[in-house]
């Protein structure tokens, strides 16, 4: 009999102190990822995308208020934004993972099963871009403030998200033996029972690195037309680049890197030529990122006065009061040239 049975060949070294310790450190996966409430299915990935929606909203709405725009402004966009992003990361995942989908054997239907998994960032952010260019068109906003006021709300939504995978056991790295390896159990759609890295809470923690990047970037260096967004793509690129490269899922290879490699790259060096470019034609921040509110005056604050204003209101208060002065009977102004007449005709 084999040592250890029911163990992987690299785990097999023995049963000594060192492999119990060894197989005791391991990150879990749940026994399955969704739950019945009667007929209701209650999946964990379709709860961890709707979280993270909601932390980008609420965190991108207090940006926008203090860069000077409207309460609410974000959540108008992003009824927008959510639903064109969700589609385009569906049709990215679909078309390039299309045999999953349209290879003998498999269901076309399965698709549009986007609660199974199955959301490629690089097409939710292209789409979910163009779903917020016309919320903002509608809202009269520019859409590189938006996207500055949203970049950390994003990354920690991608955060969050990518807990979806851990519920659905899948989009994990090579085999390891470090404490933190993730024990998949599922041995479903070919998958091997094991312990691999945790590419999915590598990801997470990356992302929640870079929403933290882009807050005191764009505090410190006031940001501004699209800069702190180009700067969160970019420095998410980075990270996905070596996480992508630990991955084992199928995937398409083009001179030996993985499709999501190379569009890694080619979105990086988009998004630091646009930093660049966009510093040397329109430097600091935007005045004004909501004429609304600038009209009212909400979320900002009242220009202080200048001298010039000041002069021009005392002017002001000056003619005025001798105005009143002359209409007024009562006033100390009339009194006395009251007395002047008198005393000449005496």
């Amino acid at each position: 009999m084999e040592p250890c049975p029911g163990r992987p060949a690299w785990l097999r070294s023995g049963c000594g102190s060192v492999d119990l310790a060894m197989e005791l450190a391991y990150i879990p996966s749940p026994s399955r990822g969704v739950l019945y409430l009667g007929p209701i299915p209650l999946r964990g990935y379709a709860f961890c995308i709707i979280i993270g929606v909601f932390v980008a909203v609420w965190l991108g709405n207090r940006r926008w208020i203090a860069r000077g725009g409207r309460a609410g402004t974000v959540a108008d966009i992003a009824i927008w934004a959510v639903p064109f992003g969700l589609v385009g990361g569906r049709l990215y995942h679909v078309i390039t993972d299309y045999e999953l989908y349209f290879s003998a054997g498999r269901d076309w239907v399965d698709a549009f099963k986007v609660w199974e998994g199955g959301l490629g960032i690089w097409g939710a952010i292209t789409l979910g871009a163009l779903g917020a260019w016309i919320g903002a068109r509608r809202r009269g906003v520019p859409m590189p403030a938006y996207a500055d006021a949203v970049a950390p709300g994003i990354a920690f939504a991608q955060a969050i998200g990518r807990w979806g995978n851990w519920f659905n056991q899948e989009l994990y790295g090579r085999e390891t033996h470090v404490p933190w390896a993730l024990h998949i159990t599922s041995a479903a759609d070919g998958r091997v029972p094991g312990y691999y890295h945790p590419t999915f809470l590598y990801e997470s923690l990356w992302c929640v690195g870079v929403a933290l990047l882009v807050m005191w970037a764009d505090r410190r260096f006031r940001l501004g037309h699209g800069r702190a967004f180009a700067l969160y793509v970019a420095a998410y690129c980075v990270g996905r680049g070596w996480i992508e490269y630990m991955r084992v899922d199928d995937a398409h290879h083009i001179l030996g890197l993985r499709l999501n490699d190379w569009t890694a790259m080619i979105v990086f060096l988009l998004a630091v030529t646009y930093i660049v470019v966009s510093s040397k034609k329109r430097p600091g921040r935007e005045a004004t990122v909501e004429p609304a509110a600038a009209g009212t005056g909400e979320g900002t604050e009242a220009p202080a006065a200048t001298d010039t204003d000041a002069k021009e209101a005392d002017a002001t208060d000056k003619a005025a009061s001798q105005d009143e002065d002359a209409d007024n009977p009562d006033s100390e102004g009339a009194d006395l040239k009251d007395g002047a007449g008198s005393a000449k005709k005496g």
